[in-house]
């Protein structure tokens, strides 16, 4: 498993190179209704009190939420995420964040449009426990 390049060890953005930024601004401008919807439930520090970011780069990937308390990548999955060509490539990516010390969760668009607290519900299994 290979580790992710760091510009400092505990750096949130994991040495993302300078194109990536603007990638993750584009991707931020045009989200689905899925990530509008946990968005509104993540912003403000309204889950547990931490902070997320949307669409912020880790090495050479851009996660869809972030947590660097946490350490915590949700990832929120649209069709294009279960067809074979995908599936492998984003495991891989899970694998490599992980073995790199970052949790990832994966819900799909219709999960978090249908049940939106049951999702909340999952990510809240990983705030510490007070």
């Amino acid at each position: 498993m290979k580790k992710l390049t760091t510009n400092y060890v505990e750096g949130m953005w994991k040495g993302a190179p300078t194109s990536i930024f603007g990638k993750a601004k584009d991707l931020r401008k045009t989200e689905t209704e899925a990530e509008k919807l946990l968005w509104k439930n993540l912003t403000n520090n309204q889950l547990g009190g931490f902070k997320f970011r949307r669409q912020h780069p880790i090495s050479l990937y851009i996660a869809d939420f972030y947590c660097h308390k946490l350490k915590l990548i949700i990832e929120i999955d649209g069709g294009y995420h279960f067809t074979k060509k995908q599936i492998p490539k984003d495991e891989e990516r899970t694998k490599i964040l992980e073995f790199n010390g970052v949790d990832v969760i994966r819900f799909s668009n219709d999960e978090v449009l249908s049940n939106i607290d049951n999702v909340l519900n999952e990510i809240e299994k990983y705030l510490p426990k007070v």
